[in-house]
């Protein structure tokens, strides 16, 4: 695989070890396939602009929204407004609940007039092209060059183009992963797990250990010595010498 070109939100690449149906599966899971957010629904509170609630949130819907890799599939994340004119509303002044999830371009909303007011809230969710093109990551396609296939990848400003293409095919991964196990196969995570091999104690290891503590011998009793015959001869002596007077 080789990058041919790069511009924006646009790249070019060539490869030559992929078949035709293979890269068309790529194609349509990277488009159709690959989680991202939308504004899903909209709460206003006010709107005296020229235009209708039903036509600012169908414009919402549509702007796009930076979509991390690691977001979990049940995320909501609420982009808020307060507007008030004269002025233009523009998406990118929206406030985030995430500050690392916000609309990366400046696309107006709407022209409001003297003392007209905007002010929602908007749920934004996960979701995929294949139900809905505000989902849809990107476009790709490919053609035949020389021995092998250019693809030409475009984002939607959800992500890096790159991405497009390597989210999609992740996602290819773990679909032949739940057909290998209801087929009774092996995950590819069971087969890394049985080519690792098993981590062997080495010398080091061993003199690392710690030495057993050794038991304490048990104290014997000692017998107090008894007293010479001399002192007790010493301390018999008085009491003959007061018999005596």
């Amino acid at each position: 695989m080789k990058l041919d070109k790069k511009h924006g939100n646009r790249i070019e690449f060539v490869t030559d070890d992929i078949s035709m149906p293979f890269a068309n599966m790529v194609r349509r899971y990277s488009m159709s396939r690959v989680p991202v957010l939308a504004i899903e629904t909209v709460v206003f509170y006010d709107n005296s602009s020229p235009l209708w609630d039903e036509y600012i949130s169908h414009r919402l819907g549509l702007m796009p929204i930076t979509t991390p890799s690691d977001l979990p599939a049940g995320a909501e994340i609420v982009f808020s407004i307060d507007a008030i004119g004269p002025g233009i509303a523009y998406a990118s002044d929206m406030k985030s609940s995430d500050k690392e999830i916000i609309v990366p371009l400046k696309i107006p909303i709407i022209t409001l007039g003297n003392n007209q007011h905007l002010r929602f809230e908007g749920k934004a969710l996960l979701g995929i092209g294949r139900n809905h093109a505000k989902h849809q990551s990107g476009l790709v396609s490919y053609g035949i060059e020389g021995k092998g296939l250019k693809f030409f990848v475009e984002s939607l400003y959800q992500m890096e183009p790159y991405e497009v293409i390597e989210r999609g095919c992740e996602i290819i991964e773990q679909d032949i992963d739940r057909v290998a196990t209801v087929l009774g196969g092996e995950s590819k995570a069971k087969k890394k797990a049985k080519k690792e091999p098993k981590a062997k104690k080495t010398k080091e290891h061993a003199e690392a250990k710690e030495p057993k503590a050794k038991k304490e011998p048990k104290a014997k009793k000692v017998k107090e010595p008894k007293e010479p015959k001399e002192a007790k001869e010493e301390k018999t002596e008085p009491a003959e010498e007061a018999k005596k007077e």
